[in-house]
């Protein structure tokens, strides 16, 4: 690839690389999507890019992860208002279910998982590690899995467990009065 000087070009490169990759991207790849071969510059870019884009967008951002990686997404508070106009959600609805289970239950074993889940969850499980929503220690023989920072991040939650899992119970009970209430 040959090293690209101007800013403005390296600026596009960028731009395309997050908005058509669909998940979060490491300094290492936007390095390489921008052309400048040069950590300081791309990381420049992407400070300023972020600032426009604070200042001429009201519903998407970039951000910067917990884990250093930076994603164009849609603020938090928003996702409810486009649900409807949204193409394909980021997870199917059996693995929303396992990671609203574990963040609900958190902590919990895979063996906890796999009899309330299903022999599914494994799969589940890979999914959500590689986007790096769940994270897993070994106690034992056992896999305890809980959310990451990543998770509450991406889904724009705030708080401890205890804070996660009273919001979860109550988005679920509203859920269901309102269902009772339309019929």
């Amino acid at each position: 690839m040959t090293r690209i000087e101007n800013e403005d070009e390296a600026a596009a490169r960028l731009e395309a690389a997050l908005y058509s990759s669909g998940r979060p991207l490491s300094i290492e790849e936007l390095i390489k999507a921008s052309g400048t071969e040069n950590r300081a510059k791309t990381l420049n870019i992407l400070e300023n890019m972020m600032k426009k884009t604070k200042n001429v967008f009201k519903a998407i951002e970039i951000v910067t992860l917990p884990d250093g990686s930076y994603v164009f997404q849609l603020k938090p508070e928003y996702s409810g208002t486009i649900r409807r106009y949204a193409s394909k959600p980021i997870l199917a609805k059996a693995t929303q279910k396992t990671l609203s289970y574990i963040a609900y239950e958190q902590p919990l074993s895979s063996k906890q998982l796999v009899e309330v889940r299903g022999s599914g969850v494994y799969g589940h499980l890979k999914e959500l590690k590689q986007l790096d929503f769940v994270e897993s220690q070994s106690v034992g023989r056992m896999r305890i899995y809980n959310t990451t920072e990543k998770f509450k991040k991406y889904f724009g939650i705030q708080g401890d467990s205890d804070t996660l899992r009273q919001k979860l119970f109550s988005k679920v009970r509203n859920r269901n009065t309102n269902k009772n209430t339309i019929t």
